[in-house]
């Protein structure tokens, strides 16, 4: 049989071992974004013929508005999980966020504008604490955001001895809920904005393509004169700071700040990037694969919503669809010869 045969066959890896070849076509295929663009159009047809409710132009715009603040989370993740690290702590510190700006503007009076910007900012400041931590007390990332997300669920909870705050102008609310030209909400349309900023700093920025050395080797990267530290403490750094707008769009959805926002956003928002192509090793990731990942995480729970599927049934779903994505990364990574 040829070696450049397109047949999925098991080769000889070492040894005693053996393992599967993927088709050429198929690695070719499931390449950057394109696998989960066309895993999130399957998902689409699958639900559009099992329910004559999705495919409606209002429940399209709710899947939109409900992934938001994951989109938020996983684009910051996305850079995390490229440059080879990992963030825990996103949820927690959305939680912090929270909970500061309900604080400030209804105990301490301040206007909620300037609560937003300082809730936001203490989202930056949690996420450069992990960035020092791991740069410079050479924490391993895993470490040093348990940590945090330890310490930020704490102090949400310390704030207001538990207690959640209810209520915000109707103004605040509105911009989660009002569309402009009939689509954009004003969360919606600073999300797209910020993603396209992070695709073109990626794509074509120095800056950008300095993460995927830093995850392809942190070392190999110092040694080509790239600034390892300061890249790894911006990233963070950047990351807190999508968390705390994350918690601010949160309340504005709610109409309230409440301690146990969050939880759980961390194993969703490393889904996402990671269903989107992105790999934990580090090197690999693309803004645009992390975007059909939020949308297959929004689609698959607003499909099975629709057919009465158990919320408990919905995390064994994801669970395996994760699993399925880390396998085709491993798949097509591995060396045909």
């Amino acid at each position: 049989m040829s070696a450049t045969s397109d047949a999925a066959t098991p080769v000889d890896a070492q040894p005693g071992e053996r393992r599967l070849r993927v088709p050429s076509w198929a690695t070719e295929l499931l390449t950057g974004s394109r696998g989960p663009a066309l895993g999130l159009l399957a998902m689409c047809v699958v639900f559009y013929i099992a329910t004559p409710y999705f495919l409606t132009q209002n429940n399209l715009l709710n899947i939109v508005d409900q992934t938001a603040i994951l989109g938020l989370l996983a684009l910051g993740m996305t850079a995390v999980i490229v440059t080879g690290g990992i963030d825990l702590s996103v949820g927690a510190v959305l939680a912090l966020a929270t909970m500061v700006l309900g604080w400030l503007s209804h105990d301490q009076g301040w206007p909620l504008w300037l609560s937003a910007i300082v809730a936001t900012g203490i989202g930056g400041a949690c996420g450069l604490a992990n960035g020092l931590g791991i740069t410079f007390t050479r924490l391993p990332p895993f470490i040093a955001t348990l940590a945090m997300m330890s310490v930020a669920r704490g102090l949400a909870n310390v704030i207001t001895d538990g207690q959640q705050i209810v209520g915000f102008p109707d103004w605040f609310g509105n911009l989660s809920t009002t569309r402009y030209l009939g689509i954009f909400t004003f969360t919606t349309f600073v999300l797209v904005v910020l993603y396209a900023a992070g695709w073109a700093y990626m794509r074509y920025r120095s800056g950008g393509r300095e993460l995927y050395a830093i995850g392809g080797s942190s070392e190999v990267a110092r040694l080509a004169g790239i600034s390892v530290r300061k890249r790894t403490v911006l990233v963070y750094t950047v990351t807190g700071l999508l968390a705390g707008a994350a918690g601010v769009f949160l309340a504005m959805r709610l109409d309230s700040s409440q301690p146990s926002a969050g939880t759980g956003y961390e194993l969703d928002t490393i889904a996402a990037v990671v269903i989107g192509g992105a790999s934990l090793s580090g090197g690999v990731g693309s803004i645009s694969g992390t975007l059909f990942g939020v949308l297959i995480i929004g689609v698959l729970r607003n499909g099975l919503n629709l057919l009465g599927v158990s919320p408990f049934v919905q995390q064994i779903v994801i669970g395996v669809v994760i699993a399925l994505a880390v396998m085709v990364d491993v798949l097509r990574r591995r060396d045909p010869r």
